[in-house]
């Protein structure tokens, strides 16, 4: 079972960063394109204040983080445990 999905892009770099990053550390993810998805677009515009920014995460307990660090994700997968 995936810890959270993880809204993106194909041409975010930040987004590519960290997929590389949790690949390397075992932890699963959903993806979702919010290009193919406008659903999803207008998820990621709410946690943002509007914006289409990604990479936006989203748990399972309906928190979110914009553009976070790989430690910051650790530490929020830790928190839900």
């Amino acid at each position: 079972m995936s810890a959270f999905t993880m809204y993106t892009t194909p041409w975010c770099g930040y987004c590519h960063r960290l997929k590389s990053q949790l690949d390397r550390e075992g932890i699963s993810y959903e993806i979702v394109d919010i290009e193919q998805q406008p659903d999803a677009a207008l998820l990621v515009e709410q946690a943002n204040g509007g914006n289409q920014t990604v990479p936006t995460l989203v748990y399972s307990d309906g928190s979110a983080q914009t553009n976070p660090s790989l430690a910051q994700v650790k530490a929020k997968i830790a928190e839900l445990g």
